[in-house]
């Protein structure tokens, strides 16, 4: 079972040159040996340009801003709503891109960290303090993250304003997840955010613009999966979504077939909480009771 206790990581947010989206922005730690620490530590690559990593954060999965091409609705918003809590302001975007940053004020915002592990990818899996929510945990500590520090995070506040999905690992503690849900819960109840949209329960999948900026919104872990099915599909593919998650898992380098909890003691797959009559899909699953499997 997963502990509450975390390494302190002291650093600076920074977004110039880069692509920030509503739960992931890059970060360059005071100390990157403290890197050493973590769990999948080997897969860390901080960018040779800045020192900077992309951070995963913890517990949270905002609409995708740039899934390659690929947008969903209210991912800006999202963007938006966590650049302004860091603190950056007159933030000028490419013309070309209209994602990646030109321009900030002030250029870096100094953060820390509370992190175990990389994800498969190399990304931090964290928690996200700035230093104007309060005096920053130690650099360098091990620390036991609480309710009352976990209220301070970034990834606390995107949930309690409906900025971000509820989204849990198995490598979560039990004790965190049971805070995320409530809060998520309650910003659900309220309809805020992404809640006041959310089409994840039952949803038609015609092409890429059924669940782009002006289509329906879904968990954004469906919709990187919908999206990758689609370029299946223009390849040729023949089968529905289940049929494809399910083709996928028989490459190991590309399961995309998630292994996925329900109330933490059932684990199935995500193609069987999937049931699609013709271009139809219906999600089985309540999205603030279900846990992914770590890969």
């Amino acid at each position: 079972m997963a502990a509450p206790f975390y390494l302190s990581i002291q650093g600076s947010l920074v977004i110039v040159g880069y692509e920030p989206d509503g739960d992931s922005v890059r970060f360059i730690a005071d100390n990157p040996s403290h890197y050493d620490q973590l769990q999948r530590a080997d897969r860390i690559r901080p960018s040779q340009h800045d020192g900077s990593v992309q951070l995963r954060f913890e517990g949270v999965d905002a609409p995708e801003l740039h899934y390659g091409t690929a947008a969903q609705p209210l991912g800006d918003t999202a963007r938006d709503a966590l650049l302004d809590w860091i603190g950056f302001t007159d933030i000028n975007f490419d013309p070309n891109s209209k994602t990646r940053v030109r321009r900030a004020t002030p250029t870096s915002v100094r953060a820390a960290i509370l992190t175990q592990m990389a994800e498969v990818n190399g990304r931090p899996v964290a928690y996200v303090l700035v230093e104007a929510s309060g005096n920053l945990p130690a650099d360098g500590t091990w620390v036991n993250v609480d309710e009352t520090l976990l209220d301070q995070t970034l990834n606390v506040r995107l949930l309690s304003e409906g900025q971000a999905y509820y989204t849990v690992y198995t490598s979560t503690p039990v004790s965190h997840r049971r805070l995320f849900q409530a809060v998520a819960g309650d910003a659900r109840t309220k309809e805020l955010g992404v809640w006041g949209q959310d089409s994840t329960a039952d949803f038609v999948l015609v092409d890429q613009s059924s669940i782009s900026p002006g289509g329906q919104l879904i968990l954004p872990k469906l919709f990187r999966r919908c999206t990758d099915y689609l370029k299946a599909v223009r390849k040729g593919f023949t089968g529905n979504l289940g049929d494809w998650l399910l083709a996928s898992s028989a490459t190991p380098t590309r399961d995309e077939n998630d292994r996925v909890l329900v109330h933490d003691t059932i684990e199935v797959h995500l193609s069987d909480l999937i049931v699609q009559r013709n271009q139809h899909i219906a999600f089985q699953g309540d999205l603030l009771d279900i846990t992914f499997v770590e890969k």
